[in-house]
């Protein structure tokens, strides 16, 4: 069994900040359960676009207010509380926060904790990392 403390996490370093976000990795790949999971805050205010080419992501929303489009079809979603979506065709997307955005993360693969977005919003592939 795995207990991880939320509260006790966010100050050590699965705590991965960058560009006006900040996610708090609760499960890497080293923990073994064949996904990751991360509390993820965006500031309010903030756009941010994504690629995981080689990633599915799984979010829902714990609270605030925001907006995700889908960059190949144009169609923009409501995001709010109680809201999930998944990136089951690594749809390349645009997420904007309204107001400060907390969402839960499930990603697959998992990450490692060592991962950041290259030039084109994506993760490198599982294998780049443990070569």
């Amino acid at each position: 069994m795995i207990i991880r403390d939320f509260n006790k996490l966010k100050d050590t370093d699965r705590s991965v900040s960058d560009a006006r976000w900040n996610s708090v990795r609760m499960l890497l790949a080293d923990d073994g359960m064949g996904f990751s999971f991360h509390i993820t805050t965006l500031e309010a205010g903030s756009e941010h676009t994504f690629h995981y080419k080689h990633h599915f992501e799984s979010v829902y929303c714990m609270s605030g207010k925001g907006s995700i489009t889908d960059l190949a079809t144009g169609e923009t979603h409501e995001i709010k509380p109680g809201v999930m979506y998944a990136l089951n065709l690594h749809d390349k997307h645009t997420l904007r926060a309204e107001e400060e955005l907390v969402m839960a993360c499930c990603f697959n693969p998992p990450v490692t904790g060592k991962e950041v977005h290259r030039e084109d919003g994506s993760y490198a592939p599982v294998d780049e990392l443990t070569d």
